[in-house]
């Protein structure tokens, strides 16, 4: 019963991280070592993925507008363009993985990623609010989207959301709900890919038998569920709020653990 309260927790903290630009990755990292136990990795990234399933669903339409009428020219453009990204983010995330890198187990690095991250965001609101307003996604954008996904992957408490949609919005695109938009989608494809990665690994080295598939179904289900929520939630907030808050947050939580953790926990 404790281990799937655990879970639980675990689902919520992805549910409620994974798009807000706070870093899911890092905050289930710091839960796992504040006593939620360590999981494996797939599944870190198979609740990740019942995240993106959530936006999947909210997202639906839009998503079967492109896939159905790509000929249209706007669609077909932007549609190419989220596969560049994804591209990108592929070639240079199995460079990684063919580099042997391997995400941090100590605290420290994230709680750095979380303060930086947070007083770039400050920063890259102030400047993008500079910009003239535009919902364009210029080749410029999808490009940089792509190798600021594998940049937050590298490095935990960057956070997905929060990189992409800041390098989208500094570069071009600086209508705040057209680069959440496009760093949502690009998303997609993204989190399902590294999922079925992990899920083909795991598999092959025969360790299907040792995963807790009860644990990854139940957590997949409540960061589902609980994304849903806090996805339809930002988007409502993003149409008349900044995401300076999160940053300050950011700031805050990660100064915490600094303290808290002097010695490189």
């Amino acid at each position: 019963m404790t281990d799937l309260l655990h879970v639980i927790l675990l689902g919520i903290i992805e549910g409620i991280t994974e798009f807000l630009p706070i870093s899911s990755t890092g905050h289930l990292l710091i839960a796992e070592k504040f006593g939620l136990g360590a999981r494996s990795d797939l599944f870190n990234i198979g609740i990740q993925a019942g995240a993106i399933l959530a936006v999947t669903l909210i997202y639906w339409k839009r998503i079967w507008q492109l896939l159905t009428q790509w000929r249209d020219p706007a669609n077909r453009d932007y549609l190419l363009k989220l596969v560049t990204a994804f591209l990108i983010t592929a070639v240079l995330g199995f460079i990684a993985v063919k580099l042997g890198f391997k995400l941090p187990e100590k605290v420290t690095p994230i709680a750095w990623a979380l303060v930086i991250g947070g007083f770039w965001m400050i920063g890259a609101e102030l400047l993008a609010a500079r910009q003239p307003e535009r919902s364009e996604v210029t080749w410029k954008v999808a490009v940089l989207v792509g190798i600021a996904q594998m940049v937050a992957g590298i490095f935990p408490g960057t956070s997905r959301s929060a990189a992409t949609i800041f390098t989208a919005m500094l570069f071009g695109t600086s209508n705040r709900a057209a680069a959440t938009e496009f760093a949502f989608l690009v998303g997609i494809p993204t989190m399902y890919a590294a999922t079925g990665y992990e899920l083909l690994k795991v598999v092959k080295d025969g360790g299907a038998a040792h995963e807790d598939w009860t644990a990854l179904i139940v957590g997949f289900a409540v960061s589902a569920i609980v994304a849903f929520i806090a996805v339809k939630w930002l988007l409502g907030y993003i149409r008349t709020h900044t995401f300076t808050p999160f940053a300050i947050y950011r700031i805050a939580f990660g100064a915490a653990l600094l303290i808290w953790l002097p010695h490189g926990g």
